[in-house]
């Protein structure tokens, strides 16, 4: 294993956090190792309690460890939230090269003349995006690498986020003894699990409907061109199951992951269960289209914010459609309720390995796939495992400093 590359990522959601253990051979992937942890201390997607959150880490962590039998002590962590922003920028810089080959120093250079812009004290760069390259003028280059010319030039987008947001992220890895390898777009690393080539360029929307929030990207042209974050999700389904049956939200979210149909139509009547009704002992039986009746209008109002959030962000009508992900969107019945209230083309996206094959994985194997396919030299951050002898986690002291600037220049490094 110590000869492969090893990738793993963590996916700090609001329901749920999972470390996902990913081995590269020859450029395949295989999905060696899953972890999962009931996710606490997190709210709509944002941290709220520092301690609670590193406990469900670890947790996850452990998981995914003792699944494979090995130690893990660096992940690519995905960020995501409504103080995501993109931005556009332009870097020109000289080919410094006598014979004018442009090499790898030169696009270092052009991607670090595209992160010089003017941003609030309160905004960091996560990192920057190239959508194309011009070299002498001449546009529509993916990888210069190896051209002649005199001038190279980048049109980048530039991803930033809040610091508070940011700091807060890689302070809870750091403190579950972790080293953050890097910090990736949630959108994007989606983005390169979900969607085509073709899908990327016509334009479509990808949607990620998680517990606490539903994060909305759309790509054109081949680029992520917009995102934004609605506040509602997965949960606030059980909260009204909660309220409708009368019964404690643990026991809704239960209920609503066994028996839970978006569609009235599409529902069982002779599918049957009970709940215990708060504040007694007294037991109530519900049909399968009770519960329907209660799910079917929150469905409804998710898809109906979503497209409203799409039509303001200017890209109303895509010839992609919709491409919808997340663990909300595995419920039966979803994907109807969402073709008709987004009235067209809607399909579910769903990873294609062995151990991940839900779409609440998207993100997280998604993460795996964008840093094997753009990073490179990096240390795969494993030591093996020994049986008999019990292993310490590495100290993360000697990592953090620079964290933040090795987490700035990381879209720069797998250019």
């Amino acid at each position: 294993m110590s000869n492969n590359d090893i990738i793993v990522s963590l996916d700090i959601g609001t329901s749920k956090v999972r470390a996902i253990i990913g081995e590269v051979v020859n450029g395949t992937i295989n999905i060696i190792g899953v972890g999962s942890a009931e996710s606490e201390g997190i709210r709509k997607g944002a941290i709220v309690d520092i301690d609670q959150t590193v406990n469900s880490i670890r947790s996850a962590v452990d998981h995914a460890e003792r699944m494979v039998g090995v130690q893990i002590s660096e992940v690519y962590v995905g960020i995501s939230g409504n103080h995501i922003a993109l931005q556009s920028s332009h870097g020109v810089v000289a080919v410094s090269n006598e014979d004018r080959e442009i090499g790898e120093e030169d696009i270092d250079r052009v991607i670090q003349a595209a992160r010089v812009i003017a941003l609030p004290p309160e905004r960091e760069i996560i990192g920057v995006v190239p959508k194309q390259y011009l070299v002498d003028g001449q546009e529509g280059i993916n990888d210069p690498r190896g051209m002649i010319g005199v001038r190279l030039e980048v049109e980048a987008t530039i991803i930033t986020g809040a610091k508070t947001g940011i700091h807060n992220l890689i302070r809870v890895v750091e403190k579950s003894e972790l080293k953050v390898a890097g910090l990736i777009l949630m959108s994007l690393a989606s983005g390169q699990l979900a969607l085509s080539k073709d899908e990327k360029a016509v334009g479509t929307v990808l949607v990620d409907v998680g517990a606490g929030a539903a994060t909305i990207a759309v790509f054109e042209q081949g680029n992520l061109t917009a995102t934004s974050t609605i506040q509602i999700g997965g949960e606030y389904i059980s909260n009204d199951i909660s309220i409708g049956l009368r019964t404690q939200l643990e026991i809704a979210e239960k209920i609503k992951l066994k028996y839970g149909c978006a569609s009235v139509d599409d529902s069982a009547p002779d599918q049957m269960f009970k709940v215990t009704r708060m504040g007694s002992n007294v037991e109530k039986e519900f049909s399968q289209i009770d519960l329907a009746n209660i799910i079917e209008p929150r469905v409804e109002e998710i898809f109906q914010m979503i497209r409203a959030e799409v039509h303001r962000l200017g890209y109303g009508d895509l010839a992609g459609g919709y491409v919808l992900t997340g663990g909300t969107v595995c419920m039966p019945g979803v994907l109807a309720i969402a073709q008709a209230q987004l009235a067209t083309s809607v399909r579910i996206a769903v990873p294609d390995f062995i151990g991940v094959r839900d779409p609440s994985y998207t993100s997280g194997v998604g993460i795996i796939q964008f840093v094997s396919k753009y990073m490179k030299n990096r240390n795969s951050g494993f030591s093996k495992k020994v049986a008999s002898k019990p292993v310490t986690k590495k100290s993360s002291e000697s990592s953090k400093p620079g964290i933040l600037e090795r987490v700035k220049s990381f879209f720069s490094e797998f250019i």
